[in-house]
């Protein structure tokens, strides 16, 4: 991680402070390979927590929407109280780890196996670049944004060698399926962040957060999404991270209701919990990357609030993101397979594309002053606006409204 810098707060320079304190001991050969292994540990520790707590809020969020407590029984280990469900988590890791590992007699062993394991080793490799706060980015790369989402694209791989290692048809039919909205989303994924590399004219992350410092008016965060292109290439990632991490509306791999279970037929115990993981993983990961692309990263909201420790920050924005996709799968039906990929390629890949051109024009009027401002504000939110109409209306021609007829 990167060295602190000796003028900040002590509250910001407490976990560097703290690795130094724990590495200071050992030979100076040592310290790289102890402070990568302590960063390592820290984000296993971390989001794995995190993803065990996220599924029982999920729970618990889903179950008063549909008018239910959602899980609350499972008591504290050794001391038989309930405390409002909160080991819950613990309880379904236990019950993972000690369900029986059903493999087909057919399957191609190797593969079945490492299929899980690929999965979630590509969603790890995704949080070395994230800066999560003023020092706290596990690894410094010049081209941190393409190291992200060559990572996550492997992804795909993961879920093709779950299919064919499975020897199953419905299995293979569905990774299939699966890889067909990865790579339909997989383009206005990258092409939304294109515009914010226009603008910050670097890769690295810790640069692009830099290049939204400061405050318009004295209280106007300079953040990406502030901006009309930024605000909707921020939209944009979100709905391609959704169906990127295989979340409602674009849950069409996993639909019990028509492939069973898709690629995770053949797939129980704990192979089964490690695909789930993986899930989490990755929307934890695309969120971070959301925040630090178009929210600022770990910068506060308000110069006042600067106090507050950036990762403070970091933390807080990364709960209201994975709220909102809580909020989402709570609220929103599953869409077919056909309108899944239809919204992808003649809806989001023309946006993009359009985005791109509105980012490029942001930057060359960059000079412009006066009512000049008022004339770039006004062109570049036509440019959002006026083709998400248009086209959004001639997606939905001919399909819509429905017309529902009962017995």
């Amino acid at each position: 991680m990167i060295a602190a810098v000796t003028t900040d707060a002590f509250l910001e320079r407490a976990p560097v402070l703290l690795r130094d304190a724990v590495t200071g001991f050992l030979p100076e050969p040592w310290h790289t390979l102890v402070n990568a292994l302590i960063a390592i540990a820290l984000i296993l520790g971390i989001f794995g927590t995190l993803f065990a707590f996220i599924t029982l809020a999920e729970r618990k969020i889903l179950g008063r929407v549909q008018n239910r407590p959602g899980p609350n029984r499972a008591p504290i280990p050794f001391l038989n109280v309930r405390f409002f469900g909160l080991s819950q988590p613990f309880a379904d890791g236990v019950k993972a780890l000690t369900k029986e590992d059903v493999v087909p007699r057919d399957a191609d062993h190797v593969l079945h196996y490492l299929a899980p394991v690929a999965l979630l080793a590509f969603s790890i490799l995704t949080f070395a670049v994230i800066p999560y706060g003023k020092h706290l980015v596990p690894v410094e790369l010049d081209a941190a944004v393409l190291y992200f989402f060559a990572a996550g694209a492997a992804t795909e791989l993961a879920v093709f060698m779950a299919g064919w290692g499975s020897r199953n048809k419905y299995s293979l039919l569905a990774a299939m399926r699966a890889l067909a909205q990865l790579i339909s989303y997989e383009l206005p994924l990258l092409l939304s962040w294109v515009p914010v590399v226009l603008i910050a004219g670097t890769l690295s992350t810790t640069a692009i957060v830099e290049a939204q410092a400061g405050w318009k008016f004295g209280f106007i965060p300079h953040w990406h999404v502030f901006t009309p292109w930024g605000f909707a290439g921020f939209v944009i990632f979100m709905v391609a991270a959704l169906a990127e991490s295989n979340r409602s509306p674009f849950d069409t791999p996993e639909a019990e209701s028509e492939l069973i279970a898709g690629h995770l037929t053949e797939y129980s115990g704990f192979k089964y919990a490690l695909f789930f993981m993986a899930e989490y993983f990755g929307m934890l990961a695309l969120s971070g990357m959301a925040i630090t692309l178009f929210l600022g990263g770990w910068r506060a909201p308000l110069p006042f609030l600067e106090f507050i420790p950036s990762y403070v920050w970091f933390g807080g924005k990364l709960i209201v993101m994975i709220l909102g996709f809580i909020w989402i799968r709570a609220t929103f039906p599953r869409l077919r397979i056909d309108q899944l990929t239809r919204f992808a390629w003649k809806f989001l890949v023309p946006l993009t594309l359009i985005n791109l051109g509105n980012a490029a024009f942001w930057s060359l009027t960059f000079h412009w002053t006066g009512p000049l401002q008022i004339v770039r504000w006004a062109v570049g939110i036509v440019l959002v606006i006026g083709p998400f109409v248009v086209m959004g209306r001639k997606l939905s021609a001919g399909v819509a409204p429905r017309t529902y007829r009962y017995a």
